[in-house]
């Protein structure tokens, strides 16, 4: 047997052995998914503001993260505040995946995937579901949106509960300023609550 022909043999063994794994993978996960073993299913999401950190259970959206926070600490938040049956399952997370790429690109306004509000509760939750309803290009102040929830002169907990928002973008926490138009804070830092406003036609593009 020439070199030649070994080299390629053994290239050809390699490439079956790792498609062997990649579709071991999967039906790891399908068969996982459809034993109803996997309560939380999270996928690498990339968009123009970085990589994100999305995971959904079977009620809905839970979690969305920017890539600045630590990966192991939020899938032992979701194991720890869930449950531990959480597994890595992209196809899971297609539906957001291709309602994201939308919103970036221009070409959406709302999101239709549902909302599991399990990592939230009480006030917060309701601020956040407020939040929710703030249409696309519009802005409130936590004022507002403390009201809304239900307890007007909560401004200093609803902005709590803001910046613990756990699915941001989605539940557009971006859209509340602070009082007289201040840009205010955000989990994933001003600049891309900047980036999400000028998106939706409430800033104007640097530069102009």
């Amino acid at each position: 047997m020439s070199d030649e022909l070994g080299k390629r043999l053994s290239a050809a063994r390699k490439w079956d052995v790792e498609d062997a794994a990649r579709k071991a993978g999967t039906t790891l996960v399908e068969n996982a998914a459809a034993g109803g073993l996997v309560d939380v299913a999270y996928a690498w999401v990339d968009s123009p503001l970085g990589r994100l950190l999305a995971a959904r259970t079977t009620k809905g959206l839970a979690r969305i993260s920017y890539v600045g926070e630590n990966e192991d600490l939020i899938l032992t938040d979701l194991a720890d505040r869930i449950s531990p049956r959480v597994l890595e399952a992209p196809a899971r997370l297609d539906d957001l995946r291709r309602e994201l790429d939308e919103y970036f690109h221009g070409r959406r306004q709302g999101f239709d995937v549902p909302i599991d509000w399990g990592l939230t509760s009480g006030f917060g939750r309701r601020v956040l579901k407020a939040t929710a309803r703030i249409p696309f290009g519009r802005i409130s102040s936590y004022k507002q949106i403390a009201a809304a929830a239900g307890s007007p002169r909560g401004s200093r907990a609803a902005g709590n509960a803001l910046g613990a928002n756990p699915i941001p973008i989605v539940v557009p926490c971006h859209r509340v300023l602070a009082t007289g138009g201040k840009i205010g804070g955000y989990t994933g830092g001003l600049e891309k609550k900047e980036w999400l406003l000028t998106l939706e036609g409430y800033l104007e593009p640097a530069g102009e």
